[in-house]
């Protein structure tokens, strides 16, 4: 059997990015998202366990201190992290993982795992992004406005990712976040154990 592949997908606010892997997840067998720990406070309709890990800010430090996690970061007013032996046991049984997490954990990840492969997913343009942003009536005005701010600065670390996808139409980059782990999945290292029944059969 071989080792699963472990995804980084990143994007700023707004961009659309856990709607893509929700869908991806419903459409592609041999996927698992890893479940993040956070301190943020859980919005109207979450689950702890299914949507988040929701931690104290106590006990998010004290995970730190063991060292239970792949990555972890502070984005705005809260902290967010990735558990490890979760992210090992799920590659060691054969799943991809996808980890959704910023800029800031994609750099922790990379240095621990460097064959991950990362893609970052882009809003076609500003204004869309402002829009989608307004539209979720999540946020007041001045969380809107940061966030914002934040995007810009979040974009411009694009260049430390393999892969770009731009979310305008929605299909479209299904269909691209798609291709690229069907692509992988088709490396010949992956195949080489996959087939090796086919592979002698072939050659003998």
């Amino acid at each position: 059997m071989t080792t699963g592949r472990l995804y980084i997908i990143s994007a700023p606010s707004g961009a659309g990015k856990t709607s893509l892997v929700k869908q991806l997840f419903a459409e592609l067998d041999g996927l698992t998202v890893s479940v993040s720990h956070t301190t943020r406070p859980m919005r109207s309709g979450e689950r702890h366990g299914s949507d988040y890990f929701f931690v104290s800010v106590g006990e998010f430090k004290a995970m730190i201190e063991n060292q239970a996690f792949l990555e972890h970061a502070q984005v705005f007013d809260n902290f967010y992290g990735t558990a490890q032996q979760t992210v090992q046991d799920n590659l060691a049984s054969g799943l991809d993982v996808i980890l959704e997490i910023d800029w800031q954990g994609a750099q922790q990840v990379r240095r621990m795992v460097p064959a991950s492969q990362s893609i970052f997913i882009l809003p076609p343009s500003i204004e869309v992004l402002r829009q989608r942003l307004q539209n979720r009536g999540q946020d007041d005005a001045e969380v809107i406005a940061r966030r914002m701010r934040d995007a810009v600065t979040e974009m411009s670390h694009y260049p430390e990712f393999d892969y770009l996808v731009v979310n305008d139409d929605f299909e479209l980059a299904l269909s691209q976040l798609k291709s690229i782990i069907v692509a992988n999945r088709l490396r010949q290292d992956v195949q080489q154990q996959n087939l090796v029944g086919l592979l002698q059969d072939l050659l003998n």
